[in-house]
């Protein structure tokens, strides 16, 4: 299995953001459909999963877009986070699914952006979820989070919200270490970058890494429908607090009424029920994103202070502009 260090983290970021600088945008022609949509619309998207099809999970969703907007959807799949905020930045993106995290640090890297809707599971639901800290079920010595220490862990990326900057403060307060530094992580433990949740957890069951992280439905439910894990493989050390849920966010250069326009459509109508009455997909193929959606809801900028605080827990430097 293939991971990738800070160092190589960095230079994907820099390839995905020539990708995406190469994508057309709102920014990049005055053509506009007759409900005020750039002729063509740019959708972001990394993967919270080891995909090399992401733009199947969000086919429904396409179809709806274009539909409601009169646009062609060229849809993006980015190596990492960073690619798809350099491109939100550069406004050769238009719309883009952030985790939690990426999305606050797209907002202090300048980009311009606002919340549309946030991720729910099932109908009815609050959005949000939880990291988690796992290990092997039949690892004895690993019972929390101060026996990470001097192991090797897994991470998801160096900007994931759920598979590092929650992760780091609960090191912090469990006294592992001292801030979200590169530099302290590897005094204390050899940390690894997976690229994925599922990889993550992936690495901890096949014994790769000793502890990891990942986010709470990719372990309980997504990998074990696939097969990927049994049940009771891992086990759950640490739970973080909840954590405003995944969004799409679009960009600002859309105008005021574009983006109103967005917000109403993902409150209501992106969402399984709507997806499979207007004929677009059935059952499980209407849920979006590769975390399985069943919908989304309003939201607001607000709602991510307590990342923010994070973030100031941290002092990680992935916060900062």
């Amino acid at each position: 299995m293939m991971f990738r260090t800070c160092r190589l983290a960095a230079v994907a970021a820099a390839s995905a953001a020539l990708v995406l600088s190469g994508c057309s945008s709102s920014d990049n022609s005055d053509a506009k459909t007759a409900q005020g949509f750039p002729e063509t619309l740019t959708l972001a998207a990394i993967p919270a999963e080891n995909s090399t099809d992401l733009k199947a999970s969000y086919e429904p969703l396409i179809k709806l877009l274009e539909k409601e907007t009169g646009s062609k959807v060229e849809f993006v799949q980015a190596s990492d986070y960073a690619g798809v905020v350099e491109g939100i930045i550069a406004n050769n993106v238009d719309l883009a699914f952030f985790g939690p995290f990426a999305y606050v640090v797209a907002g202090v890297n300048g980009a311009k952006i606002t919340p549309v809707g946030a991720v729910i599971q099932e109908q009815g639901a609050k959005p949000g979820y939880q990291s988690y800290g796992l290990a092997r079920a039949d690892e004895a010595n690993i019972n929390g989070l101060k026996d990470f220490a001097g192991k090797k862990v897994c991470f998801v990326d160096p900007g994931s919200t759920s598979g590092f900057l929650y992760p780091t403060a609960g090191l912090i307060e469990a006294g592992v270490i001292k801030s979200g530094s590169e530099g302290d992580l590897s005094a204390a433990m050899s940390p690894i970058y997976a690229g994925g949740h599922d990889s993550s957890a992936l690495a901890i069951a096949n014994g790769d890494c000793d502890a990891g992280f990942a986010f709470d439905t990719m372990v309980d439910k997504t990998m074990i429908a696939k097969g990927d894990l049994k049940p009771g493989q891992l086990k759950t050390v640490w739970k973080s607090e909840m954590i405003a849920g995944s969004v799409f966010a679009a960009n600002d250069a859309l105008g005021s009424e574009a983006v109103g326009k967005l917000k109403t459509l993902f409150a209501d109508k992106v969402n399984v029920t709507n997806l499979e009455a207007e004929g677009f997909c059935e059952g499980d193929a209407c849920r979006i994103t590769d975390e399985r959606a069943w919908g989304f809801v309003p939201v607001e900028d607000s709602d991510y202070s307590g990342v923010r605080h994070v973030c100031d827990v941290t002092g990680s430097e992935k916060c900062k502009g």
